[in-house]
Order: C-alpha cells, then sequence, then structure tokens
C-alpha cells in the first residue's frame, strides 16, 4: 500500500455484560488476549502507527498492550466512540486511518489486507465496513438508498422499521486522517444517550460532499465479544480455524471439535491428535508424533515421533526423537528428556536432565537431577532434593545405572556409572561406578511372634 496506515484501536469500555473483574479486551481468546488478536491483526495489515484508547482499568490494559508495538491514549472521561477516537489524539496522524473495537477478536490480517485494496480502488475519503447477519441484536443498522449508504442508526434510537435491516456496521471504519481531523470535531451528541457517535461521520461526509461509502465484509469482522457466551463462541471460532490450518498441512485431528490448540502452536505433519488435547503458547512439535486424549502441554518443543500418551501435563519441557511420556505422567519446566527416553505413568519429573534411552516406569518423583544414558528408575523412587535449609540440591546418576525399587536419593548425591541400587535403599553417601549399594535395616524375623497375638478361639 502506497498510502500510509494508522490505526486506532477502541478498547476504553467496562465490559459490564462481560460479569468480570477483568477488562473485557484482556480476556483471551484461544489463549491469547483479545487485545493483542487486534493489534496483530492491524499489523499484518501494514499499520505502522497503532493508537489503543484505554479507559476501564487503563493500568492494566497498558501493561498488556504495550507488550506489542503500540501507543496508548486514555479517554479520561468516556462520552461516546467519536469521543473515544479524539483521544487518540488525531492531530497527529497521517495517512490512511483504521478505525477498529478492541473486542473484535476473530478479525484477521487478510480480512484487513482486502478491505484496504478495495478502498484504494473505490477512490473514497470514508468508508464503514458491514456484514450480513440473521440476529443483529444491538448493532447500528445500516440505512442505504438506491444502494448507497445514507447513514448509520444506532439500535437504541432505530424505529422498528429500520430495526429490521440485518446489514449491520461491524465497528470498522476507514478514512483519510485530513477527512477525520475536519469531520470528527463536528459531531454532536443529540441522541436518547447524550453521548458523541462516531456513526455520525458517515452522515457528515455525505452532507459535506466526501465520497462515502460501504464495504461489505464477512460476519466474523462485525463480531464483537460483550458477553462470556459471545467469549466461548470466539474461541470455538479460533481453535476450529487453528485445527483447520493445521489439518491443511497434514496434521491428524480426530475430532477439531474437542481439540484445543492455540495459534503459535507449530505441528508437524503426519502427528496424530485425539480429543480432548489442549497445546498451548509457543509448543512446537516435529513429524509423526502422538498426542492421546487429555493430554496438556504448555510451551514445550518435541522431536518427532514423541508420544504424550492419555492424561500427562507437560510444561516448559524439552523431548528429543521418539522419546515418550504417560500416561499420567508430569514434566515440570526445564525438564529434558533424551532420544528414545521413557517416562511412565504417575512419573514427575522437575529440572531434570533425562538421558537417552533411560527410563522411569511408573510412580516416581525426580527433581534436580541429571539422568545419564541407559538408566533404569525403579518404581517409587525419589530425589530428596529439598532440605530443611529451605534450599535444593542436585542427584547426578551416571550412565547404565540400575535403581531398584522404593529407592530414596538425598541430593547432593551422585551414583557412579554402571552401579546398583538395591530396593529398599536410601543413599546418602556417593556411590562409586559399578558398585552395588544396599542402604536399609537388617531384617529380622521373631519365630512365633504372631502368637501372642493370635485372638482367642471363640473370637475366630
Amino acid at each position: 500500500m502506497d498510502t500510509k496506515l494508522a490505526a486506532i484501536i477502541l478498547a476504553a469500555g467496562k465490559g459490564t455484560r462481560m460479569c468480570s473483574p477483568l477488562p473485557k479486551v484482556l480476556h483471551p481468546v484461544a489463549g491469547i488476549p483479545m487485545i493483542h488478536k487486534v493489534i496483530h491483526a492491524c499489523l499484518g495489515s501494514g499499520a505502522e502507527d497503532i493508537r489503543v484508547v484505554v479507559g476501564h482499568q487503563s493500568h492494566l490494559v497498558k501493561n498488556v498492550s504495550n507488550i506489542l508495538p503500540v501507543h496508548c491514549f486514555e479517554q479520561a472521561n468516556p462520552q461516546g466512540t467519536a469521543d473515544a477516537v479524539k483521544s487518540a489524539q488525531i492531530d497527529s496522524i497521517e495517512g490512511l486511518v483504521l478505525i477498529v473495537n478492541g473486542d473484535h477478536p476473530l478479525i484477521q490480517a487478510q480480512d484487513l489486507q482486502s478491505l484496504l485494496k478495495e478502498f484504494q480502488a473505490s477512490k473514497a475519503d470514508l468508508a464503514v465496513i458491514t456484514a450480513k447477519v440473521k440476529k443483529p441484536a444491538s448493532l447500528g443498522r445500516i440505512v442505504r438508498h438506491h444502494g448507497e449508504i445514507v447513514a448509520i442508526v444506532e439500535a437504541k434510537d432505530a424505529s422498528q422499521e429500520t430495526l429490521k435491516i440485518q446489514e449491520v456496521n461491524s465497528g470498522l471504519y476507514l478514512v483519510k486522517s485530513d477527512v477525520l481531523k475536519e469531520l470528527l470535531p463536528q459531531i454532536k451528541n443529540h441522541n436518547s444517550q447524550k453521548e458523541f457517535y462516531l456513526t455520525d461521520i458517515i452522515t457528515l461526509g455525505k452532507e459535506q460532499g466526501y465520497k462515502v461509502t460501504a464495504l461489505l465484509s464477512n460476519p466474523t469482522v462485525a463480531f464483537g465479544v460483550n458477553t462470556q457466551k459471545e467469549l466461548a463462541h470466539a474461541n470455538r471460532v479460533s481453535f476450529k480455524r487453528k485445527c483447520n490450518a493445521l489439518m491443511d498441512q497434514g496434521v491428524v485431528i480426530i475430532d477439531p471439535k474437542s481439540t484445543y490448540i492455540e495459534d503459535d502452536v507449530e505441528i508437524g505433519p503426519g502427528s496424530v491428535i485425539y480429543p480432548g488435547v489442549y497445546l498451548r503458547g509457543k509448543t512446537k512439535a516435529g513429524a509423526f508424533c502422538v498426542f492421546e486424549p487429555h493430554s496438556f502441554i504448555i510451551d514445550c518443543q518435541l522431536g518427532d515421533s514423541v508420544e504424550v500418551r492419555a492424561g500427562s501435563y507437560l510444561e516448559k519441557s524439552k523431548l528429543h526423537h521418539k522419546s515418550s511420556v504417560g500416561p499420567y505422567a508430569r514434566l515440570r519446566p526445564e525438564t529434558e528428556l533424551g532420544e528414545e527416553a521413557h517416562i511412565g505413568n504417575f512419573v514427575e519429573l522437575k529440572k531434570v536432565k533425562f538421558g537417552k534411552k533411560s527410563k522411569a516406569g511408573h510412580l516416581s518423583y525426580l527433581g534436580d537431577a541429571e539422568v545419564g544414558e541407559g538408566v533404569n528408575i525403579g518404581c517409587g523412587t525419589i530425589t530428596c532434593n529439598y532440605a530443611a535449609d529451605r534450599k535444593k540440591y542436585k542427584t547426578k546418576i551416571s550412565n547404565h545405572v540400575f535403581i531398584g525399587s522404593d529407592v530414596q536419593l538425598v541430593a547432593p548425591v551422585e551414583v557412579g556409572e554402571g552401579a546398583i541400587i538395591a530396593s529398599g535403599s536410601t543413599v546418602t553417601d556417593a556411590v562409586p561406578a559399578k558398585a552395588l549399594a544396599i542402604a536399609r535395616a537388617k531384617q529380622i524375623n521373631k519365630e512365633n511372634y504372631a502368637e501372642k497375638y493370635k485372638p482367642p478361639e471363640e473370637e475366630l
């Protein structure tokens, strides 16, 4: 686009109908604050100057918005949408201006790019973006005469006949900056709400001889979130879009309706995703991975042919090729599994480097540890990493160690290569390479001891 593009995002509303203490535009859609979705769409459309108008709980909205390349402006005394636009200090804005609501998370960059091309082709000075919907509800109606837009009428001020119109205002506008600077100050609050409606700019533009048009777009562009039910719908649409995109890339998704994958997640072709899986954040998986039902994965890196079995919870961990986890395993942050390593059911790892072809089959906890290659961790093994001094200590287990069941490794402790630890041992000292460590009390059998506690025959 030859003309410089700026964007004004209106995000000052209270969102009363959300019935939530969180500002409306900060509610997540597929794991991302909806204000971020709108900002990303504007950035993707080519906007260089993005201004976010904040109001209700402005400090929170600013903190979240300022993560991205935007500038925030406060609407000190909210008096309607035109007043909100004015709060963005329009005197310093240049080029073409896109005005969009911050609670429209289904808008995509390609929608805006298409509308920008259409606007330039129309040679218009001002355009409102419209959509046809089956249930317009409280959306402003587009009034036309001989096909040309005449006005936008707010639902609160519309007659019964006007309310029958199904073409609605999406809340998006494209306007040349000089036209915006001229018309915005002329908007009056002569309406039932005593507010300055941005919609009045359409009538003003036509009255003063500017070329004004209405560009019809798809219904998702007009979809705004005002209630928790509408937020749930936005989530469903976002998750469906992501599943469709992944399936187009060769990912097998058994049931897209019950699969939840956030926008930034990457999955390689040939991978299989079962129902109930939730993949979050910056998770990236290679080809031919398998995600069994109800696994929950956050910010993890998975190589090729990794298997995550049912009910497992993985967070900020790295899994190399052909490793497997679960069912019902937990990997906490800073855990790394080597190639072909296996973590079984009810095993928890935290900050562990777990070597190639090593395995912990079931019912174990390993924390703050380094585990070499080819190690067997027996059932019930625990690294006792948290001491009475409230510090955490490290356990180091070398290659090809065999650890029996019900072993406690009291850190700091090291186990040498090829060593064996007998079941039921509590290990507090270093174990040399290839040694057998037995750290348990000697068994004593007392003959006929149980006879003392035998009940009388009449009680049997």
